[in-house]
C-alpha cells in the first residue's frame, strides 16, 4: 500500500468486450471508494498456456511479465469470473497458473484476493467462484471470503447489471477487499 492508496488489480475471466462480467469490473472501477485505485489487467487471452519449460527469463512469453508486474504492484486482486461448464474459464485459470510462479514467490503470494462473478445458472456461478477461490488459495493468495457476489444473469432485466442494488454490492465488495489490505499491512 503506497501513500495510503490501496491499488487493486482486476482480472476478468471473460474475453468478450461487452460481457456481463466485464461490466461488473467496470462498475467497480466507476464507483471506487475513497483511497482506492483499480485497473483491469488486460491481455489474459494472449498468454500462452503455462509451461514451466518456457517460464525462464530467456523464453518468457510476451505479456506474462506485464501481467505478473501489474498484479505484483497491486495491494489486492479482484477476480471477476463467469462460469464455463461448471467451473472457471481457462483464461482465468491460466493467468492464475502464471501468477503462482515461481512457486512460493509468485505475484499472488500473501495478497488479498476477492472473487465475484455472473453466470447464467440460478446460483450465479457459485461453482466457478468456489473453484477460483480454491485455485488462488493454493497459489498462495489470501482469499477474502466476505467478497461474494454471484449474479444470476438469467434473472436480469433490460438494465442488466447496471442497477443500484448490484452497484451497491460491487462497491461493498471492493470496500471489503480494500479494508483487508489495511488489516494485512
Amino acid at each position: 500500500m503506497s501513500d495510503n492508496t490501496v491499488k487493486i488489480a482486476v482480472l476478468v475471466g471473460s474475453l468478450r468486450a461487452g460481457s456481463i462480467n466485464r461490466q461488473l469490473a467496470e462498475i467497480a472501477l466507476e464507483n471506487l471508494p475513497a483511497g482506492v485505485e483499480a485497473s483491469i489487467v488486460e491481455g489474459l487471452g494472449d498468454l500462452a498456456f503455462y509451461n514451466e519449460d518456457i517460464d525462464t527469463p530467456e523464453t518468457l512469453p510476451a505479456g506474462v511479465a506485464e501481467v505478473r508486474g501489474a498484479v505484483a504492484d497491486a495491494d489486492a486482486v479482484l477476480l471477476v469470473t463467469p462460469e464455463y461448464n461448471g467451473t472457471l474459464p481457462a483464461v482465468l485459470k491460466n493467468a492464475i497458473d502464471w501468477l503462482s510462479r515461481p512457486y512460493g514467490a509468485g505475484a499472488l503470494v500473501g495478497k488479498p484476493v476477492g472473487v465475484i462473478g455472473a453466470a447464467l445458472g440460478q446460483y450465479g456461478g457459485v461453482w466457478s467462484r468456489q473453484d477460483t477461490r480454491k485455485s488462488v488459495g493454493i497459489a498462495g493468495a489470501r482469499v477474502i471470503e466476505d467478497v461474494e457476489i454471484g449474479v444470476a444473469t438469467g434473472k436480469l432485466d433490460e438494465s442488466g447489471v447496471r442497477t443500484d442494488a448490484i452497484t451497491e454490492q460491487v462497491v461493498d465488495a471492493v470496500r471489503v477487499l480494500a479494508d483487508s489490505v489495511a488489516v494485512s499491512v
